[in-house]
């Protein structure tokens, strides 16, 4: 069974192939409307602490080092992943979030972890 995990800014509008649409941020995205928002599931807690989130502050430079924190908090967080993992292999999910910078973003290292975790299983 193929799982197709995608990672789209929340602003971005909403395609068919979207499939589940998924918040993985702890916070609200600035000047969107939850009536107009498109999202299917806000998993909050999946999102990295907001002590991690506040000590990043998207500094490119810190970027490897949150990466590194937010992986271990991911392994405390193992029922949260499942959820998403389940989801995945139920059909096409994307990973939604709100920071300017999508490649330094924390649903770029919970796309790599889901798509590592259902690689083993194939």
């Amino acid at each position: 069974m193929s799982c197709k995990i995608g990672v789209k800014r929340v602003y971005e509008p909403p395609a068919a192939a979207d499939g589940m649409r998924v918040l993985v941020d702890r916070l609200w995205p600035r000047g969107l409307r939850k009536d107009a928002a498109s999202i299917d599931l806000w998993l909050k807690e999946v999102a990295p602490s907001a002590a991690l989130r506040k000590w990043y502050g998207h500094e490119p430079e810190r970027w490897p080092e949150f990466r590194k924190r937010y992986e271990a908090e991911l392994d405390e967080r193992q029922a949260d992943v499942e959820t998403l993992l389940r989801l995945a292999r139920e059909g096409p999910l994307t990973l939604l979030y709100a920071a300017r910078d999508g490649e330094r973003s924390n649903a770029e290292v919970l796309w790599e972890r889901l798509e590592q975790r259902l690689a083993r299983r194939s």
